[in-house]
């Protein structure tokens, strides 16, 4: 789990950092203008605008994260996908191998599905101009 994590946390950190640095500063002095809190600012102005950098960091660090699980399990566990492919290619079961692939390839997909589905309902100004 401390090795997903160390995956993941630099493409999101730096994402994060993205999207919090491309909000302009206008927007910020706009928003205390009109008597908004510093609370209200951070969450209505920053982090909705950083907010699309954040799920781009959060996709990369998802195909991160998947791909040293499957590394990391065929490495050094005792069951998992990534066990699963790596002895059944010891024993040369080719048909095994392809499906513990094409289920790795599928359940990849389907996270990075979730998530851009999840970014279309949070963030639907994404892409409008």
């Amino acid at each position: 789990v401390f090795l997903i994590f160390l995956a993941i946390f630099a493409p999101m950190a730096i994402a994060a950092r993205a999207g919090v640095r491309s909000v302009s500063i206008e927007q910020i002095h706009a928003a205390y203008a009109m008597g908004a809190s510093k609370l209200q600012v951070i969450f209505h102005v920053i982090l909705k605008a950083a907010l699309p950098e954040i799920f781009t960091g959060m996709r990369i660090g998802i195909g991160v994260g998947w791909t040293t699980l499957v590394a990391a399990e065929m490495v050094a566990a005792h069951r998992g996908l990534g066990f699963m492919v790596l002895n059944s290619a010891e024993y040369l079961a080719s048909d095994a191998v392809i499906m513990g692939i094409i289920v790795i390839g599928i359940l990849a997909f389907a996270f990075d599905l979730l998530i851009r589905r999840i970014e279309r309902a949070l963030i639907p100004w994404k892409g409008k101009v």
